[in-house]
């Protein structure tokens, strides 16, 4: 596994203000012309990858170009004919163009061959996943700008390209519930998909699933309607059900041909989850804006997602000593480019078939003019939020409004959807409040809030210049939930950095920020945890009282509940593993076990 230890030198502003540019976006497809050269050749081997069962394989290029120039690049298609596809014309007056899809990746062919300019001869190695289709190489001349189409390898293809791919974890609606969800290219009428399961060493189960997928015009607008298509394949999703508590199990997805022969995946474990309130050891990671990046340096990523692939490495690293991830919004930043979606949930396979991976859902999966999202901005890329609700699954009642509560053990955590309106009187603000009012806090002490957006407090520059610290009206709404409900922590994405404050309500430090709380609860701390890949966000140079800590670097935060009244929350760098910000909380919660939704007391800390 290649490591990327990126340090970052440039600066930009906050997410909200510079969302950053997907790579992809910078190809003018439309403008390809053709102009293939017989002397020009593109030469790429192993043609068939995955003989022992792979879903990731590297693949070698070699090149040439007669008349070579330093903006050449090498484009990944798939599917491989992509130069045979018949492109609609804008409008009925243009002429239709030659090349109506984007790659799934590039690189420049000068990328490690510095005698490139000059001897046209290029050689790179890249790494390519099992996306269903099979995969051409092609070189182009006049830059991103202006693509020239030169040459196209021969065909590069998986030996089962539809195989079940890429499972992924997630908690079901009952504590007891594990629900699989996995990619797959065969639709229900060419295979019966179904998970095969049981408790290590013990009697095994069948369990079917239930199949999605989406076409082009479940998009919104472009990219993800035009040159960002790409079939999605199948979802399939299984629930796998009365789970023992903390007991392991082995599970494998199959698919049933018509013949009777049964197709595989290799083998995974998981540990089911704790019983809720259940006195144990329990470890939780939670992130946002991690987003995908290439191990082979292509598509330019550097300064896209340049920490994603050191934070999913340094999570994997410590799989053993962690039980759950939430990922709080702008998951892999597609913006558009279908295809990275399958990246994504190849890059974090490692850790999402082992352990649930809960998402939340931030701007770069929903919003979208015109289509409901709470902000009317482009920053889905056209996919108003269709991708994301169905490549992973959450325990939602409605799936498309994202927004869910989860419990695991000693922890509830309430996960928010700031892409959707959360303002007093709608039905998300509704469930804020019961999701944190429901809570046993003499079962599960330890309650948490999240949401992309920063709806609490955070220092970022561009905040600053709104003049609000936040977003504009959110910690107007929340802030009395989470102080009338007693609520420990407040997790939010959104903002590229990390940031802790002291407890606050109401803009004070109710208690100056410490490494150790105790005693009755006096006011919810914020956390900004959105540096888990995308490029980093600026803070104020102002001082501002309730901000604790905060890191312009990539990282994420680790929750560890030792019983019901001990936790230790850990912020660690996602370059070299280490914490860098730590706090212990302390209580035992007597002043919130007669706390329920119509006898919690509300302060104010006006004078």
């Amino acid at each position: 596994m290649i490591r990327l230890w990126v340090m970052v030198t440039w600066l930009i502003a906050c997410a909200a203000a510079h969302p950053g540019e997907q790579p992809l976006s910078r190809i003018a497809v439309e403008r390809t012309v053709l102009a293939i050269d017989e002397s020009a050749h593109v030469k790429a081997w192993p043609l068939v990858l995955g003989l022992k069962g792979q879903n990731s394989e590297w693949v070698e290029v070699e090149f040439f170009h007669p008349n070579p120039s330093s903006d050449d690049w090498i484009g990944v298609f798939s599917p491989a004919d992509f130069s045979a596809a018949i492109c609609e014309p804008e409008n009925k007056r243009q002429l239709p163009p030659d090349l109506c899809t984007a790659p799934i990746k590039y690189q420049f062919a000068n990328f490690n061959n510095d005698g490139y300019s000059k001897s046209g001869k290029g050689y790179l190695k890249l790494q390519l996943i099992n996306q269903r289709e099979d995969f051409s190489f092609a070189l182009f001349s006049g830059g991103l700008l202006k693509p020239k189409l030169i040459a196209v390898s021969k065909k590069v293809t998986f030996a089962n390209p539809k195989a079940p791919v890429y499972p992924r974890l997630a908690q079901g609606k009952p504590w007891n519930e594990m629900t699989v969800t996995w990619t797959s290219g065969y639709h229900i009428t060419e295979a019966v998909p179904f998970v095969e399961w049981g408790a290590k060493g013990g009697r095994r189960f069948l369990s079917p699933a239930g199949t999605l997928t989406f076409d082009r015009n479940s998009m919104c607008g472009a990219p993800a309607r035009t040159v960002g298509w790409r079939h999605p394949g199948y979802i399939h999703t299984s629930y796998l059900k009365d789970l023992w508590p903390d007991s392991l199990y082995t599970y494998r997805l199959g698919h049933r041909l018509p013949n009777g022969m049964n197709i595989w995946s290799k083998s995974y474990s998981f540990k089911a989850s704790p019983y809720p309130g259940q006195d144990s050891l329990q470890r939780v990671i939670i992130l946002g804006d991690m987003g995908k990046a290439e191990a082979d340096g292509s598509n330019e990523f550097n300064n896209f997602q340049p920490g994603s692939l050191n934070t999913t490495y340094q999570i994997i690293r410590d799989l053993e000593n962690i039980d759950m991830v939430v990922h709080i919004g702008d998951i892999c930043y597609a913006n558009g480019y279908l295809s990275q979606w399958d990246q994504f949930t190849a890059q974090i396979e490692p850790i999402a078939s082992t352990v649930p991976y809960m998402i939340g859902s931030g701007n770069h999966e929903r919003d979208w003019p015109g289509t409901g999202s709470f902000y009317g901005n482009l920053d889905s890329g056209g996919e108003c939020g269709v991708p994301a609700q169905t490549v992973f699954y959450t325990p939602a009642e409605n799936r498309a409004k994202f927004w869910y509560a989860t419990d695991y053990g000693m922890f509830r955590f309430c996960i928010a959807h700031t892409e959707e309106d959360w303002r007093p009187g709608t039905e998300q603000y509704k469930f804020i409040e019961q999701c944190l009012s429901s809570v046993d806090r003499q079962k599960q002490p330890w309650l948490i809030f999240l949401g992309h957006r920063v709806l609490g407090y955070s220092s970022c520059s561009y905040y600053e210049e709104e003049g609000t610290f936040g977003e504009p009206m959110g910690r107007d709404t929340v802030e009395e939930l989470l102080q009338k409900y007693r609520v420990d922590l407040a997790f939010y994405g959104h903002v590229h950095s990390y940031e802790r404050t002291c407890p606050v309500y109401q803009s004070q430090c109710v208690v100056n920020a410490s490494d150790h709380y105790s005693g009755p609860f006096k006011a919810t701390t914020h956390v900004v945890v959105g540096g888990a890949g995308a490029s980093l966000s600026e803070f104020t140079t102002s001082k501002i009282k309730w901000s604790h800590y905060t890191d312009f670097d990539f990282g994420f935060v680790k929750l560890t509940g030792f019983n019901h009244s001990s936790l230790l929350f850990e912020y660690t760098k996602s370059r070299d593993g280490n914490v860098y910000d730590h706090f212990t909380i302390s209580r035992d919660y007597r002043d919130i076990l007669a706390c329920s939704v119509d006898n919690c007391p509300r302060i104010t800390l006006a004078t």
